[in-house]
């Protein structure tokens, strides 16, 4: 019988999180091994466990996984979070890799300097509500149905939510333009496994408490500087 996954991180949210929000969905109990000093990364470099030299990694099925977009696809194809045929991942593809450019400027916004800070939170509420939620608002009034993808719960949606709730952060009432996201919103949350893994605290807990590496930093600094620059 194989073991537990086990997450290989910081003790923080980062990039790491949507990994734990698609394993608390499937039901999935998992281990972790967070990262606390430089150490502690040097070691999982050495023994040629982190095959970019970087994490988030997780180790399951007899794998030590790296990237977290392949180990998202993965676990949702895995666990039937990830759709039917390709058409579906192809759609579910679009909407994970979409919720994940707002998703980077949040995770990067606890960094940002004091005299930007005002500044960037604006653009990306303003992202948020002219960009991205409005494509998931059309898809669920086109359709008509439950859910993003196939009118089951899927990777699309659990993403989402997850991104919901980090702008619910900073604007509470960011979805009052958006009844359909609301009632997608409080149809995900209520969920038993995710309503249980959102009880827990974990992920729930401010973005300031998080940690991440010099690397990944410098890392997102860039990823957003060309977003933000794009029209």
């Amino acid at each position: 019988m194989a073991g537990k996954p086990k997450l290989h991180y910081s003790n923080g949210r980062g990039r790491m999180e949507s990994i734990r929000w698609l394993l608390a969905t499937a039901g999935v109990e998992f281990e972790e091994q967070f990262i606390e000093k430089k150490e502690d990364l040097e070691k999982l470099r050495n023994d040629g466990y982190l095959l970019f030299q970087q994490v988030p990694m997780v180790e399951i099925d007899g794998m030590k996984m790296v990237q977290t977009r392949a180990i998202g696809s993965y676990i949702a194809a895995k666990y039937n979070l990830y759709g039917k045929d390709l058409k579906e991942r192809a759609w579910i593809d679009m909407y994970v890799e979409g919720t994940t450019d707002l998703m980077v400027m949040i995770m990067y916004h606890p960094f940002e300097p004091a005299d930007t800070k005002e500044k960037n939170l604006a653009l990306i509420i303003e992202r948020a509500t002219t960009r991205y939620f409005p494509v998931y608002e059309k898809a669920l009034k086109d359709h008509g149905q439950d859910y993003l993808v196939g009118n089951k719960l899927s990777w699309a949606d659990i993403h989402l939510l997850e991104a919901i709730l980090m702008v619910e952060e900073f604007k509470p009432d960011i979805l009052s333009a958006f009844p359909l996201l609301q009632a997608l919103e409080g149809r995900t949350s209520n969920i038993p496994k995710i309503t249980t893994f959102l009880q827990a605290g974990e992920a729930t807990e401010r973005w300031e408490g998080c940690c991440h590496s010099e690397e990944e930093i410098q890392y997102l600094i860039v990823w957003l500087l060309q977003k933000i620059t794009q029209p």
